[in-house]
């Protein structure tokens, strides 16, 4: 059965001429499918104001401007580890106006960003800990020249998947000697010929025989078809520890990465501003 807010000015005006003939409302109400009460309510609304359409309230003054909703937003993409709460100290000291975290959290969904929480981290058991230990200590004293030999590589996801993209570059003091030199990619066949294929034997083919290609375990680097092909290229892969894609480089490089492209004043919004915004 149709509810009041459902019924426009059109239909209230049939409802009144309906009455005003001489029907009756529990008629009326049944014709139209509605419930007699509203019928009522409506013909009662009449004969006091004269008038068959909903009047609409003002509603609340908002608390914020455009142009304050935009600094809000703005403060927030600069820094993605922002609260709510925070965003509200910054807006009070930045503008004399306070303003709730919930209605930070209103302009901030308008403007299409919501709330993350902190996922689960993949337990680590004993043999894990034991086995990402050994690993480090085995590869702390590895010089520039022993690293230099690696490719790192790293499955495709997110926006930035659908660039392939490549570079020589710094990640931070965990593997100070380690250049960051990789490719990202995933499991299909189409990817393997095209993407992952031609890179590594492009590296390969400089560093010569000490080449080693990295992978962090995941499961689509881990497929016969991978598998096979890289076996066929003659291919040493760096032996890796289990649960442990935060040692390769490449994650703090899409890291560091997701942070200067986000506190950029004019964020990316489509692909080429992406790669222009990554190529800066």
């Amino acid at each position: 059965m149709s509810s009041r807010h459902h019924i426009d000015d059109f239909m209230r005006g049939r409802i009144i001429g309906k009455i005003e003939e001489g029907r009756k409302i529990t008629d009326v109400a049944r014709e139209f499918d509605i419930a007699h009460s509203v019928v009522s309510r409506l013909w009662e609304s009449f004969k006091t104001t004269g008038m068959c359409s909903r009047r609409h309230g003002g509603g609340r003054v908002r608390s914020t401007t455009p142009a304050e909703d935009r600094y809000i937003v703005l403060s927030a993409k600069r820094n993605r580890r922002t609260t709510a709460q925070q965003v509200a100290t910054q807006f009070l000291a930045a503008s004399g106006k306070q303003i709730s975290r919930k209605t930070v959290a209103t302009r901030l969904r308008g403007g299409g960003l919501y709330a993350r929480t902190f996922v689960v981290c993949v337990p680590l058991t004993r043999q894990h800990r034991t086995a990402r230990l050994r690993w480090c200590r085995e590869h702390h004293n590895w010089t520039e020249q022993n690293w230099a030999c690696v490719l790192f590589s790293d499955e495709r996801k997110g926006p930035i998947s659908d660039m392939q993209y490549h570079g020589v570059g710094r990640h931070h003091d965990q593997w100070p000697h380690a250049p960051t030199c990789g490719c990202e990619w995933d499991y299909d066949g189409p990817t393997i010929d095209e993407v992952l294929l031609p890179h590594v034997r492009l590296f390969r083919g400089v560093v010569g025989d000490k080449f080693v290609f990295m992978d962090d375990n995941a499961t689509c680097h881990r497929t016969l078809a991978v598998q096979d092909c890289l076996d066929s290229e003659g291919i040493q892969r760096l032996v890796w520890p289990a649960r442990s894609p935060d040692i390769n480089p490449i994650e703090n490089v899409w890291d560091a990465l997701g942070r200067q492209v986000a506190g950029r004043n004019y964020p990316p919004t489509n692909k080429n501003t992406l790669i222009r915004a990554l190529t800066d």
